[in-house]
């Protein structure tokens, strides 16, 4: 007496994935992933393109920040690295993807 009879369910012969019923239960998950899309995924492919023309365009005299907060001035470019001057006499070597912003011309006299 423990044990309850089991009763077949009615259902389509598709099991219900096609019906209305299984189209509302997947519109909350493709709005989730439409959301994801605009809010997250198209902003930084946006903002990786941005930066890749940013580091294809530099050239020598541009003023720049990298992304360990050096200040410089390019002095010479290559195709993977860039040297950049950060004080009178003193040049270091980098690579392109370390350059985070361009900085207006006189940007770092007006600094000093």
């Amino acid at each position: 007496m423990l044990i309850s009879a089991a009763y077949a369910q009615t259902g389509s012969g598709l099991g219900g994935a096609l019906t209305g019923e299984g189209m509302m239960g997947l519109l909350p998950i493709l709005l989730m992933f439409a959301l994801l899309y605009f809010l997250m995924i198209r902003p930084q492919m946006k903002r990786a393109k941005d930066l890749k023309a940013m580091t294809d365009a530099l050239q020598k005299g541009d003023e720049v920040i990298t992304a360990a907060g050096i200040l410089g001035k390019v002095t010479k470019v290559s195709d993977v690295y860039i040297s950049v001057e950060i004080a009178s006499g003193t040049e270091i070597q980098m690579q392109k993807a370390a350059v985070q912003t361009l900085l207006p011309k006189g940007s770092i006299k007006a600094l000093s």
